[in-house]
């Protein structure tokens, strides 16, 4: 009798280990996974960011330098101006086709690419909202001064006078500057502006933050999809 049962029990012993093993595979195919620490997070491209903590929020300190989405498929890379233009979908590009430009600001995206359901954050990250901004200024004592502590300090990247940036926090804005969505750049707003895209819309645009090299406030304004603005992620 006891050889019998132990005949009985190994079949489903087998079963069962097939069916956790089918399971863990499918799970592994949803997303491809980022390494993490407690001071930076790697994308999907191994670009590596440095992450800083600030009231109760975690951010990315770089922009973001990703070419593909999280679930490994590529993010269009457009350097034309006209087939920019007429884009309906995601794309991203270095600031004036200068790939050098995105060791350092990160690269620019429409936002078609910030809101696409395959994402562009790694897994446990995602492109910060609008609230989420809004949360990060108020705890720097509002819009009008959070600016000068969220610049990097100096004129390395910023063009002087770089006005009140302390960096008093770690994020270390830089000025990326932007894309029209006509495609063209404005060549002289790098140094001079940064412009970050949030996941939020506004009725057919959507909200971003800005920064400039003469001021302390951070403004918020509705930018038409098509631009291309730097992108800052916050952690889940």
């Amino acid at each position: 009798m006891k050889i019998k049962t132990k005949l009985w029990i190994f079949p489903l012993v087998v079963i069962g280990f097939v069916s956790l093993l089918l399971n863990a595979c499918s799970k592994s195919n949803d997303t491809i996974p980022v390494t993490q620490s407690p001071t930076s997070v790697t994308d999907i491209d191994g670009n590596v960011y440095q992450i800083v903590s600030i009231g109760t929020q975690t951010w990315m300190k770089q922009n973001l330098k990703v070419r593909h989405y999280r679930n490994g498929d590529s993010i269009s890379y457009v350097t034309n101006a006209m087939s920019w233009n007429n884009l309906t979908t995601g794309a991203c590009c270095d600031f004036n086709n200068v790939a050098a430009n995105t060791t350092t600001y990160g690269k620019l995206y429409n936002f078609y690419a910030v809101n696409d359901v395959r994402k562009i954050a790694p897994v446990g990250w995602h492109v910060s909202t609008d609230a989420e901004w809004t949360t990060l200024k108020t705890f720097l004592g509002g819009e009008n001064t959070a600016g000068g502590k969220l610049k990097e300090a100096g004129t390395s990247h910023w063009i002087t006078p770089n006005t009140a940036a302390t960096n008093s926090n770690g994020f270390t804005a830089l000025p990326g500057g932007f894309r029209f969505s006509d495609g063209t750049f404005d060549v002289s707003s790098i140094g001079h502006t940064g412009l970050w895209w949030t996941s939020t819309v506004n009725a057919s645009n959507a909200w971003y933050l800005t920064m400039n090299f003469d001021a302390a406030f951070v403004g918020r304004d509705s930018g038409v999809k098509g631009s291309g603005y730097s992108v800052r992620c916050v952690k889940d």
